[in-house]
């Protein structure tokens, strides 16, 4: 059945659900720390393999103030993931044509 290929653990499907609520928790834990203005801006996070921690900023201001933020971020995110190595702050949608 469908379920049983999108829930089977080791499935393609599986593993990038996985990833995906992996990010929105590591999400929702950096903006826990952070100032309510700042939270918001924080768009997205994940935590890529080498150790190093992705954070997707809305603007290029918001990611500026973010990465002055850097070591606490990382600080949040060891106490879940003690590999957690360095921060990289994004902006969203950075390089994208806009319309």
């Amino acid at each position: 059945s469908l379920s049983e290929l999108i829930f089977r653990p080791g499935s393609a499907v599986n593993d990038l659900a996985q990833r995906a609520e992996a990010s929105i928790n590591l999400a929702a834990a950096l903006r826990a720390g952070l100032s309510p203005e700042l939270a918001a801006a924080l768009q997205a996070a994940s935590l890529r393999d080498d150790g190093t921690v992705v954070v997707m900023a809305a603007s290029p201001a918001w990611a500026a103030r973010l990465r002055f933020e850097a070591d606490s971020l990382l600080a949040r995110c060891r106490e879940r993931h003690p590999r957690a190595a360095r921060v990289r702050v994004r902006v969203a949608g950075a390089g994208l044509p806009e319309d």
